[in-house]
């Protein structure tokens, strides 16, 4: 049982924000004794890379970027959600479920505060403490490991998207020995701009010890080794917590001099660099960057394609995209963004009386965008994105569908009845080989979808929701907001957590 000390209280409510211990270092060691609480931590400055310095850094960040990085990261299943889009809401679930039943926040007091500190900081929670099985207790390091690698890689480096690196890796000529199953491979890679790199990512999360990070250093090692002549960082995250302790970060990282990366297949030679950190602050320059933005964002696409109509509405924000390009992390909390609050509050003073097209004719003209939005099921998180993105996923969605009508064997009505009877480990193996497959054929697409994605976007941003969604009604406007709602916002997404959902303030 849990002890009668622990209050039966609800989450109390405050702005999402937690204090993230982080001790950057050059390879694994002994975990360290509670310097999370007691080491002199530095101010995180922001970067675009590692720091200069390795030691230990106090970085702030919110739910909702946490919350981001758990729908962002992990195995692509849209090749198997083609024709059941909505299948998608339970994979969103799935993936950030673990995060509201397992965490919480207590206040700490370190002993050498950093400044700008919220003194917060995450833990699990009592239900994990005193009643949750060790299959699940796993299954919750897993998840956890998996989205604080996302954020410290992407929200506090400035790295591209990741991609799991099971489909191939980032050199096709390599593609084969990265997909030698007798190899013990890490998680994740992705591209570094600024530091022109490739990453190799290994993710562990739980009570993470020194056997664990060894485990994951030599994962590293077997991808550096076939990764071999081009130029990368090793890059190990243990998130590692115990019940009544702070969740901090270990990563270690490792640089590897060599040849530069390559661009992506059949690349333009006059698209620009994608840029650091997020895709979606560079798309008006670079084709690549939107195929990339569109592939990142199918899951979401897909939630709201399926959404019923009564759980669609749109929110208002500032269509200049310049005022939510990376500074910090990813997102941009709109609650304290003034320039969002006074033209919201122009809008509704506008929107007496109006009429429904003449009301989204006048919030454009006034420089505001709707973007889509839903809750999904099962979560209080609210995810969207902009009518331009929609339109890119839209035709990204279309050719994707297209390669699996017509690719012998990805289609599971395809599928010999023998197969049915294999062991777990061969259908495993099959669906990874149907995944390199449809993979193969996105990126041999790939010259021919910068065009028609490029066409799509831009479309978008004079298409009517009604008609990208091809129903005869456009989705309510929402000009008043939800008070009990936590908004960000990216150049092109939006993400919004309720405030009464939050990590409870005593863990």
């Amino acid at each position: 049982m849990i002890p009668a000390h622990v209050p039966d209280e609800p989450p109390l409510t405050y702005a999402d924000s937690f204090d993230i211990p982080v001790l950057f270092r050059n390879g694994p060691a002994d975990k360290p004794r509670r310097q999370w609480r007691t080491a002199k931590h530095k101010a995180w400055s922001g970067s675009d890379g590692f720091p200069a310095a390795d030691g230990w850094y106090a970085p702030t960040t919110t739910w909702r970027e946490i919350i981001k990085a758990a729908t962002e990261v992990g195995r692509d299943v849209t090749p198997h959600l083609q024709n059941q889009p909505r299948y998608a809401h339970g994979e969103l679930v799935a993936r950030v479920s673990p995060l509201y039943a397992y965490l919480g926040a207590h206040p700490v007091k370190p002993r050498h505060p950093v400044p700008g500190a919220k003194g917060r900081r995450l833990t699990w929670n009592p239900v994990y403490a005193h009643g949750t099985e060790l299959s699940a207790r796993n299954a919750a390091g897993y998840r956890l490991g998996m989205t604080m690698t996302e954020w410290a890689c992407r929200s506090l480096l400035g790295l591209g998207q990741t991609e799991h690196l099971e489909l191939g890796g980032p050199v096709p000529a390599l593609h084969k020995t990265f997909k030698d199953p007798k190899r013990t491979l890490p998680d994740l890679w992705g591209h570094h701009e600024a530091e022109e790199l490739y990453w190799l990512i290994e993710a562990k999360g739980g009570d993470v010890g020194v056997g664990t990070l060894r485990k994951g250093w030599a994962q590293l090692a077997a991808g550096s080794k076939v990764l071999g002549a081009y130029a990368h960082r090793t890059v190990l995250v243990g998130a590692s917590v115990r019940p009544g302790d702070d969740l901090f970060l270990t990563i270690d990282h490792d640089l590897h001099p060599g040849l530069p990366p390559l661009a992506p297949g059949g690349s333009d030679a006059a698209d620009e660099a994608a840029g650091p950190g997020n895709l979606e602050d560079h798309l008006g320059g670079s084709d690549d960057a939107l195929i990339g933005a569109a592939r990142a964002q199918m899951l979401v696409y897909l939630a709201l394609r399926s959404a019923p109509a009564s759980q669609l509405r749109t929110v208002p924000v500032p269509a200049d995209r310049a005022s939510r390009h990376r500074r910090s992390g990813l997102t941009t909390p709109l609650e304290g963004d003034g320039l969002t609050f006074a033209m919201r509050a122009d809008a509704r003073r506008a929107a007496t009386g109006a009429e429904e097209y003449t009301l989204r004719a006048g919030i454009r003209s006034m420089g505001l965008d709707d973007f889509l939005s839903c809750r999904i099921p099962g979560t209080e998180v609210h995810l969207g994105m902009s009518r331009k993105l929609f339109a890119a996923c839209e035709r990204l969605h279309e050719e994707d569908l297209a390669i699996a009508r017509r690719t012998p064997g990805l289609r599971a009505e395809d599928q010999p009845a023998a197969d049915l009877e294999l062991s777990d480990e061969a259908q495993e193996e099959r669906r990874l080989t149907q995944r390199r497959i449809f993979r193969e054929q996105q990126e041999e697409a790939r010259p021919r979808l910068r065009y028609l994605l490029r066409d799509a976007y831009e479309q978008g941003a004079a298409s009517n929701w009604s008609d990208l969604l091809r129903r005869p009604r456009e989705p309510e406007l929402d000009l008043v907001g939800n008070v009990g709602l936590l908004e960000s916002a990216t150049p092109e997404t939006y993400l919004a957590v309720s405030r009464s959902d939050l990590p409870p303030a005593r863990a």
